[in-house]
């Protein structure tokens, strides 16, 4: 749907909200969840879960647990979705052996708290982005999960969507010459609000862990290697967290990336590719489903087509999944988390920021 369709919905929720809607009725497609099922349960009760469980319906599966800090509230979740267990206390999720996998959906400063006692556990975990607040927690979940032999997966949902798996594979089949150069936004508009999980400080708020790790996320997937160079400036409100910035990114390979992010001015969701032989648009890429290229030679436009936006949480469990069977290139995918959360490390660094939890590490 383009971003300036007069239908287009307002908001994160919305856009997937239409997204179900448009398929309701359909045959769920038999490529997406080819690995043994696991076991899931959920920890967290908020829009997010819910669109997990949704999409689990769609597919004609239901998660098996549900942890949240209310108990009333992982209780109305149970029974909208028919899940079997509420658990009191996220130890005992952990400790229940009839659960494989954990979906994490809490605040992304709670992540490391939660990574620590699954993995520990030996359950395997697919973490809603932030995957972490920093590179130091990051590194140690995956020491967590490598002792324990488990599977950690990023739910950041460019690693999982088939378009990008379709465009990297036509890029390394040399279709579309060299990536130079990537030029990505996202801007919301979110009502200043000081206690909102959006600007507040003690909730790991920002634009850049909220937004800014889709594209960050999109920019160093078509890139060859990690950027070293990481220029940046950012504006901060009130409350001590980035509501705006600019940022500058290249690799030894000469590729590069700019990235404006805002959370409090709606811009499209856009991302342009630039290779030697064309540039390819993306709208509302979080999701995304479709995109055009564009060929230099001939201007001429060819859209490509690859999974479906409202099928988008179950790649992610079922890469998890696959993960989990011996796929080694979804157990490598956590390799491009590494890189981004370098890359978000280093950028609130330069910026001053910090959380709560990192002045007290």
């Amino acid at each position: 749907m383009a971003e300036n369709s007069p239908n287009t919905p307002i908001d994160a929720a919305a856009a997937a909200d239409a997204a179900f809607a448009a398929v309701a009725g359909k045959p769920f497609p038999s490529d997406v969840f080819t690995a043994p099922d696991l076991r899931w349960a959920v920890i967290g009760c908020g829009v997010i879960a819910n669109q997990m469980a949704e999409s689990f319906a769609l597919a004609g599966r239901k998660l098996a647990g549900v942890q949240n800090r209310t108990r009333a509230k992982a209780e109305a979740f149970a029974e909208r979705w028919g899940v079997a267990r509420v658990y009191d206390t996220p130890e005992e999720l952990y400790a229940d052996p009839d659960i494989d996998a954990i979906y994490i959906t809490t605040p992304h400063n709670t992540h490391i708290k939660y990574l620590r006692g699954a993995l520990g556990s030996g359950k395997h975990v697919l973490c809603e982005k932030s995957i972490t607040l920093n590179s130091e927690e990051l590194a140690e979940a995956l020491t967590i999960a490598d002792a324990n032999h488990v599977q950690l997966v990023d739910a950041t949902t460019i690693l999982h969507m088939p378009l990008y798996r379709e465009i990297i594979r036509r890029a390394m089949a040399g279709d579309f010459g060299q990536m130079n150069l990537a030029q990505i936004n996202f801007g919301s508009y979110k009502e200043f609000d000081p206690k909102s999980r959006f600007y507040n400080r003690d909730l790991a708020g920002g634009a850049l862990l909220d937004i800014g790790v889709y594209a960050i996320t999109l920019a160093r997937l078509f890139m060859m290697s990690l950027p070293e160079d990481v220029l940046s400036i950012a504006n901060a409100c009130s409350t001590g967290v980035d509501v705006t910035s600019g940022i500058v990114l290249r690799n030894p390979d000469m590729q590069m990336a700019t990235i404006t992010l805002s959370l409090h001015s709606k811009q499209p969701k856009r991302a342009v590719l630039s290779f030697d032989d064309c540039y390819i648009e993306v709208t509302d890429y979080p999701r995304a489903d479709r995109a055009t290229i564009v060929w230099t030679a001939d201007g001429r436009r060819e859209e490509i087509r690859a999974g479906e936006e409202a099928y988008a949480l179950c790649y992610e469990a079922a890469n998890l999944e696959r993960a989990v069977a011996g796929d080694q290139v979804e157990q490598n995918m956590i390799a491009y988390t590494v890189d981004v959360m370098a890359i978000m490390t280093m950028l609130r660094r330069q910026w001053g920021i910090r959380y709560p939890e990192e002045e007290q590490a």
